[in-house]
Protein backbone atom coordinates (compact mmCIF):
# COMPACT_ATOMS: atom_id res chain seq x y z
CA UNK A 1 0.00 0.00 0.00
CA UNK A 2 1.43 3.32 -0.74
CA UNK A 3 2.13 6.12 1.48
CA UNK A 4 1.73 9.78 0.64
CA UNK A 5 3.43 12.47 2.23
CA UNK A 6 3.90 16.20 1.99
CA UNK A 7 6.98 17.97 2.03
CA UNK A 8 6.52 21.21 3.40
CA UNK A 9 9.52 23.48 3.04
CA UNK A 10 11.13 26.88 1.13
CA UNK A 11 14.41 25.13 0.24
CA UNK A 12 14.27 24.64 -3.62
CA UNK A 13 17.03 21.93 -3.47
CA UNK A 14 14.84 19.99 -0.79
CA UNK A 15 13.26 18.20 -3.38
CA UNK A 16 15.55 16.80 -5.38
CA UNK A 17 17.11 15.81 -2.46
CA UNK A 18 14.06 13.84 -1.01
CA UNK A 19 13.23 12.54 -4.83
CA UNK A 20 16.88 11.22 -4.68
CA UNK A 21 17.12 9.63 -1.30
CA UNK A 22 13.95 7.82 -2.06
CA UNK A 23 14.09 7.02 -5.52
CA UNK A 24 13.92 3.26 -5.07
CA UNK A 25 10.88 3.45 -2.65
CA UNK A 26 8.90 6.03 -4.91
CA UNK A 27 9.84 3.77 -7.69
CA UNK A 28 8.98 0.87 -6.37
CA UNK A 29 5.60 2.90 -5.31
CA UNK A 30 5.72 2.57 -1.52
CA UNK A 31 5.82 6.60 -1.03
CA UNK A 32 4.11 9.29 -2.94
CA UNK A 33 6.03 12.66 -2.26
CA UNK A 34 3.95 15.76 -2.41
CA UNK A 35 5.68 19.20 -1.85
CA UNK A 36 4.33 22.83 -0.80
CA UNK A 37 7.07 25.77 -0.40
CA UNK A 38 5.00 27.29 2.51
CA UNK A 39 2.25 26.77 5.12
CA UNK A 40 -0.57 28.30 2.55
CA UNK A 41 0.48 26.35 -0.50
CA UNK A 42 0.56 23.01 2.07
CA UNK A 43 -3.35 23.57 2.69
CA UNK A 44 -3.77 23.68 -0.49
CA UNK A 45 -2.29 21.02 -1.25
CA UNK A 46 -4.08 18.85 1.52
CA UNK A 47 -7.55 19.89 -0.25
CA UNK A 48 -6.43 18.45 -3.67
CA UNK A 49 -5.12 15.44 -2.44
CA UNK A 50 -7.02 14.26 0.78
CA UNK A 51 -5.24 11.04 0.74
CA UNK A 52 -2.03 12.29 2.51
CA UNK A 53 -1.27 10.24 4.78
CA UNK A 54 1.75 12.90 7.04
CA UNK A 55 2.90 15.87 6.88
CA UNK A 56 6.79 16.81 6.99
CA UNK A 57 7.10 21.01 7.68
CA UNK A 58 9.83 23.23 8.40
CA UNK A 59 9.55 26.13 11.17
CA UNK A 60 10.18 29.07 9.20
CA UNK A 61 8.88 29.60 6.04
CA UNK A 62 7.05 32.84 4.34
CA UNK A 63 3.14 33.42 4.55
CA UNK A 64 2.79 30.55 7.16
CA UNK A 65 4.99 28.88 8.94
CA UNK A 66 5.52 25.68 10.55
CA UNK A 67 4.15 26.01 14.18
CA UNK A 68 1.20 28.07 12.60
CA UNK A 69 0.58 25.01 10.26
CA UNK A 70 0.27 22.97 13.03
CA UNK A 71 -2.95 24.88 14.54
CA UNK A 72 -4.49 24.36 10.79
CA UNK A 73 -3.86 20.96 10.48
CA UNK A 74 -6.80 19.21 12.49
CA UNK A 75 -9.39 21.05 10.82
CA UNK A 76 -8.50 20.13 6.96
CA UNK A 77 -7.49 16.35 7.74
CA UNK A 78 -8.22 15.35 11.71
CA UNK A 79 -6.03 12.45 10.62
CA UNK A 80 -2.98 13.61 9.82
CA UNK A 81 0.27 13.64 12.01
CA UNK A 82 3.01 16.27 11.52
CA UNK A 83 6.74 15.83 11.66
CA UNK A 84 8.91 19.16 12.53
CA UNK A 85 11.93 19.17 10.46
CA UNK A 86 13.86 22.00 11.02
CA UNK A 87 17.22 23.68 11.87
CA UNK A 88 15.73 25.46 14.95
CA UNK A 89 15.66 22.59 17.31
CA UNK A 90 15.98 24.54 20.81
CA UNK A 91 13.33 23.17 23.54
CA UNK A 92 11.22 26.06 23.28
CA UNK A 93 10.34 25.35 19.30
CA UNK A 94 10.10 21.75 20.17
CA UNK A 95 7.55 22.43 23.33
CA UNK A 96 5.60 24.51 20.85
CA UNK A 97 6.11 22.01 18.34
CA UNK A 98 4.34 19.14 20.36
CA UNK A 99 1.54 21.32 22.23
CA UNK A 100 0.24 22.31 18.90
CA UNK A 101 -0.20 18.20 17.90
CA UNK A 102 3.37 17.67 16.16
CA UNK A 103 4.15 14.02 16.53
CA UNK A 104 8.25 14.25 16.33
CA UNK A 105 10.65 16.95 15.65
CA UNK A 106 14.02 16.62 13.56
CA UNK A 107 16.27 19.00 12.94
CA UNK A 108 18.59 19.95 10.12
CA UNK A 109 21.15 18.69 8.75
CA UNK A 110 18.75 16.00 8.39
CA UNK A 111 20.18 12.27 8.63
CA UNK A 112 17.88 10.34 6.27
CA UNK A 113 18.43 7.33 8.04
CA UNK A 114 17.21 9.36 11.14
CA UNK A 115 14.23 10.63 8.79
CA UNK A 116 13.40 6.94 7.15
CA UNK A 117 12.86 5.78 10.76
CA UNK A 118 11.05 8.78 11.64
CA UNK A 119 8.43 8.57 8.74
CA UNK A 120 8.03 4.93 8.59
CA UNK A 121 6.88 5.12 12.50
CA UNK A 122 4.37 8.26 12.18
CA UNK A 123 3.06 6.33 9.04
CA UNK A 124 2.45 3.48 10.96
CA UNK A 125 0.66 5.33 13.86
CA UNK A 126 -1.29 7.21 11.07
CA UNK A 127 -2.41 3.49 9.74
CA UNK A 128 -3.36 2.50 13.05
CA UNK A 129 -5.91 5.73 13.76
CA UNK A 130 -7.49 4.94 10.37
CA UNK A 131 -7.76 1.43 11.28
CA UNK A 132 -9.22 2.44 14.79
CA UNK A 133 -11.79 4.79 12.98
CA UNK A 134 -12.61 2.03 10.39
CA UNK A 135 -13.42 -0.46 13.99
CA UNK A 136 -15.13 2.55 15.44
CA UNK A 137 -17.69 2.70 11.80
CA UNK A 138 -17.90 -1.25 11.83
CA UNK A 139 -18.61 -1.75 15.40
CA UNK A 140 -20.16 1.49 17.01
CA UNK A 141 -16.87 1.23 19.22
CA UNK A 142 -15.05 4.08 20.60
CA UNK A 143 -12.24 3.17 22.43
CA UNK A 144 -9.76 6.48 21.26
CA UNK A 145 -8.90 9.81 21.71
CA UNK A 146 -11.48 12.05 19.78
CA UNK A 147 -12.23 15.50 19.43
CA UNK A 148 -14.59 17.46 17.27
CA UNK A 149 -12.98 17.37 13.95
CA UNK A 150 -13.07 13.39 14.43
CA UNK A 151 -16.87 13.47 14.92
CA UNK A 152 -17.37 15.54 11.70
CA UNK A 153 -14.20 12.53 9.78
CA UNK A 154 -17.24 10.22 10.78
CA UNK A 155 -20.60 11.61 10.72
CA UNK A 156 -21.60 13.67 13.50
CA UNK A 157 -25.15 12.65 13.87
CA UNK A 158 -24.32 8.67 14.05
CA UNK A 159 -21.89 8.80 17.00
CA UNK A 160 -22.64 12.50 18.59
CA UNK A 161 -24.24 10.74 21.44
CA UNK A 162 -21.50 8.00 22.15
CA UNK A 163 -18.86 10.90 22.08
CA UNK A 164 -20.98 13.18 24.46
CA UNK A 165 -21.69 10.55 27.28
CA UNK A 166 -20.65 11.01 29.72
CA UNK A 167 -19.86 7.97 32.70
CA UNK A 168 -19.27 7.23 36.18
CA UNK A 169 -16.79 4.09 35.80
CA UNK A 170 -14.45 2.01 38.74
CA UNK A 171 -11.03 2.38 37.13
CA UNK A 172 -7.36 2.44 38.16
CA UNK A 173 -5.40 5.50 36.89
CA UNK A 174 -1.45 4.87 36.77
CA UNK A 175 0.56 8.05 35.89
CA UNK A 176 4.57 6.98 35.33
CA UNK A 177 7.03 9.78 35.58
CA UNK A 178 11.02 9.52 34.28
CA UNK A 179 13.04 10.92 37.22
CA UNK A 180 15.86 13.43 36.64
CA UNK A 181 14.91 13.82 32.72
CA UNK A 182 13.78 17.36 32.81
CA UNK A 183 17.34 18.18 34.05
CA UNK A 184 19.10 15.91 31.73
CA UNK A 185 17.02 17.43 28.77
CA UNK A 186 18.28 20.95 29.57
CA UNK A 187 21.80 20.31 28.57
CA UNK A 188 21.07 18.01 25.50
CA UNK A 189 20.46 18.74 21.96
CA UNK A 190 16.86 18.20 20.66
CA UNK A 191 16.74 15.55 18.69
CA UNK A 192 18.87 13.38 21.37
CA UNK A 193 15.97 14.71 24.07
CA UNK A 194 12.86 13.91 21.40
CA UNK A 195 14.49 10.15 20.46
CA UNK A 196 15.34 9.02 23.78
CA UNK A 197 11.58 10.22 25.55
CA UNK A 198 9.82 8.59 22.53
CA UNK A 199 12.26 5.01 23.20
CA UNK A 200 11.06 5.14 26.82
CA UNK A 201 7.48 5.81 26.66
CA UNK A 202 7.59 2.90 23.33
CA UNK A 203 9.12 0.46 25.58
CA UNK A 204 6.23 1.73 28.21
CA UNK A 205 3.43 1.83 26.30
CA UNK A 206 4.02 -1.83 25.01
CA UNK A 207 3.42 -3.29 28.31
CA UNK A 208 0.62 -0.97 29.01
CA UNK A 209 -1.37 -2.28 26.42
CA UNK A 210 0.31 -5.75 27.18
CA UNK A 211 -1.91 -5.56 30.23
CA UNK A 212 -5.01 -4.31 28.73
CA UNK A 213 -4.50 -0.83 29.72
CA UNK A 214 -4.81 2.16 27.83
CA UNK A 215 -3.14 4.98 27.40
CA UNK A 216 -4.83 8.77 28.05
CA UNK A 217 -2.12 11.16 27.40
CA UNK A 218 1.31 12.22 27.59
CA UNK A 219 1.95 15.17 29.94
CA UNK A 220 5.50 15.95 29.34
CA UNK A 221 8.06 13.12 30.42
CA UNK A 222 4.99 11.23 32.14
CA UNK A 223 2.51 8.76 31.10
CA UNK A 224 -0.92 8.54 32.35
CA UNK A 225 -2.78 5.08 32.01
CA UNK A 226 -6.00 3.82 32.50
CA UNK A 227 -6.95 0.24 33.53
CA UNK A 228 -10.82 -0.61 33.21
CA UNK A 229 -12.46 -4.09 33.99
CA UNK A 230 -11.87 -7.32 35.80
CA UNK A 231 -9.14 -6.99 38.07
CA UNK A 232 -7.95 -3.70 36.79
CA UNK A 233 -5.98 -3.32 39.96
CA UNK A 234 -3.71 -6.15 39.43
CA UNK A 235 -3.55 -5.57 35.91
CA UNK A 236 -2.29 -2.22 36.90
CA UNK A 237 0.18 -3.14 38.95
CA UNK A 238 1.76 -5.81 36.50
CA UNK A 239 2.39 -3.02 34.40
CA UNK A 240 3.93 -0.84 36.46
CA UNK A 241 6.11 -3.59 38.08
CA UNK A 242 7.22 -4.61 34.44
CA UNK A 243 7.87 -0.84 33.45
CA UNK A 244 10.07 -0.14 36.38
CA UNK A 245 12.01 -3.59 35.60
CA UNK A 246 12.05 -2.92 31.90
CA UNK A 247 13.51 0.76 32.21
CA UNK A 248 16.13 -0.25 34.86
CA UNK A 249 17.68 -2.21 31.97
CA UNK A 250 18.02 -0.29 29.49
CA UNK A 251 21.60 0.20 28.11
CA UNK A 252 23.10 3.73 28.93
CA UNK A 253 25.37 3.01 25.57
CA UNK A 254 23.93 5.49 23.69
CA UNK A 255 23.04 8.16 26.03
CA UNK A 256 24.90 11.02 26.96
CA UNK A 257 27.12 10.68 30.43
CA UNK A 258 25.59 7.60 30.79
CA UNK A 259 22.34 8.67 31.80
CA UNK A 260 20.01 5.89 32.98
CA UNK A 261 16.05 6.27 33.50
CA UNK A 262 14.45 5.38 36.36
CA UNK A 263 10.35 5.51 36.68
CA UNK A 264 8.58 7.12 39.81
CA UNK A 265 5.03 5.82 39.77
CA UNK A 266 1.55 6.18 41.45
CA UNK A 267 -1.30 4.29 41.50
CA UNK A 268 -4.82 4.86 42.65
CA UNK A 269 -8.06 3.04 41.83
CA UNK A 270 -11.52 3.81 42.58
CA UNK A 271 -14.56 6.18 40.91
CA UNK A 272 -14.15 8.91 38.58
CA UNK A 273 -15.84 10.50 35.57
CA UNK A 274 -15.28 8.90 31.81
CA UNK A 275 -16.37 11.72 28.72
CA UNK A 276 -15.15 13.99 26.37
CA UNK A 277 -14.16 16.76 28.20
CA UNK A 278 -12.27 20.18 26.52
CA UNK A 279 -13.02 23.02 24.90
CA UNK A 280 -15.65 23.02 22.27
CA UNK A 281 -14.27 26.80 21.02
CA UNK A 282 -11.08 25.65 20.41
CA UNK A 283 -12.51 22.29 18.79
CA UNK A 284 -10.37 20.26 21.18
CA UNK A 285 -11.84 17.34 23.32
CA UNK A 286 -10.13 14.60 25.35
CA UNK A 287 -11.86 11.67 26.07
CA UNK A 288 -10.86 11.13 29.05
CA UNK A 289 -11.02 10.44 33.05
CA UNK A 290 -10.90 12.97 35.86
CA UNK A 291 -12.00 13.07 39.44
CA UNK A 292 -10.69 12.56 42.65
CA UNK A 293 -9.06 9.65 42.14
CA UNK A 294 -6.91 10.75 38.97
CA UNK A 295 -6.10 13.37 41.11
CA UNK A 296 -5.04 11.47 44.03
CA UNK A 297 -2.96 9.25 41.52
CA UNK A 298 -0.85 12.07 40.36
CA UNK A 299 -0.30 13.33 44.37
CA UNK A 300 0.72 9.52 44.72
CA UNK A 301 3.29 9.73 41.87
CA UNK A 302 4.67 13.84 43.23
CA UNK A 303 5.56 11.71 46.23
CA UNK A 304 7.13 8.29 44.76
CA UNK A 305 10.88 8.26 44.42
CA UNK A 306 13.02 6.88 41.77
CA UNK A 307 12.01 3.21 41.38
CA UNK A 308 8.94 3.49 43.81
CA UNK A 309 5.15 2.49 43.01
CA UNK A 310 3.24 3.93 45.71
CA UNK A 311 -0.46 3.31 46.06
CA UNK A 312 -3.37 3.93 49.13
CA UNK A 313 -3.96 2.04 51.49
CA UNK A 314 -7.36 0.86 50.25
CA UNK A 315 -5.04 -0.74 47.53
CA UNK A 316 -2.75 -2.39 49.24
CA UNK A 317 -5.85 -3.88 50.97
CA UNK A 318 -7.34 -5.43 47.54
CA UNK A 319 -3.65 -6.53 46.45
CA UNK A 320 -1.75 -7.43 49.76
CA UNK A 321 -2.15 -11.40 48.92
CA UNK A 322 -1.34 -11.15 45.58
CA UNK A 323 1.52 -8.64 45.84
CA UNK A 324 4.67 -7.82 48.23
CA UNK A 325 4.22 -4.43 49.61
CA UNK A 326 5.73 -2.11 51.83
CA UNK A 327 4.56 0.60 54.56
CA UNK A 328 6.10 3.64 53.38
CA UNK A 329 4.27 6.37 56.10
CA UNK A 330 1.44 8.83 56.12
CA UNK A 331 1.90 11.91 53.59
CA UNK A 332 -0.25 15.04 53.57
CA UNK A 333 -2.30 15.91 50.15
CA UNK A 334 -3.59 18.96 48.93
CA UNK A 335 -7.56 19.01 49.83
CA UNK A 336 -7.60 15.80 52.63
CA UNK A 337 -8.33 16.89 55.45
CA UNK A 338 -6.67 13.80 56.91
CA UNK A 339 -3.02 12.28 56.32
CA UNK A 340 -2.82 9.56 54.01
CA UNK A 341 -1.37 6.26 55.03
CA UNK A 342 0.62 5.11 51.41
CA UNK A 343 2.65 1.59 50.70
CA UNK A 344 5.09 1.13 47.48
CA UNK A 345 5.18 -2.03 45.77
CA UNK A 346 7.90 -4.00 45.71
CA UNK A 347 7.25 -7.56 43.85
Amino acid sequence: MMSRILVVDDEEDLQTLIRQKFRKQIREQKYEFHFADNGVSALEKLNEVPEIDIVMSDINMPEMDGLTLLTKLADVSPLIKAVIVSAYGDMQNIRTAMNRGAFDFITKPINFADLTLTMEKTLQHTKHLKETIKAIKENDILKMYVDESVLNFMGKREFESTLLAIETIEATVVFIDICGFTSFAENEPADTVVKLLNEYFDEMVKIIIENDGFIDKFIGDAIMAVFKDDYHLDRAVDAAIAIRDKINKLSTSKTPDQYQPKVSIGIKSGEMISGNIGSSTLKRLDYTVIGDTVNTAARLQDVAKENQIIITEACYDQIKSSFQCEKVGSIEVKNKAKPMLIYQVLE
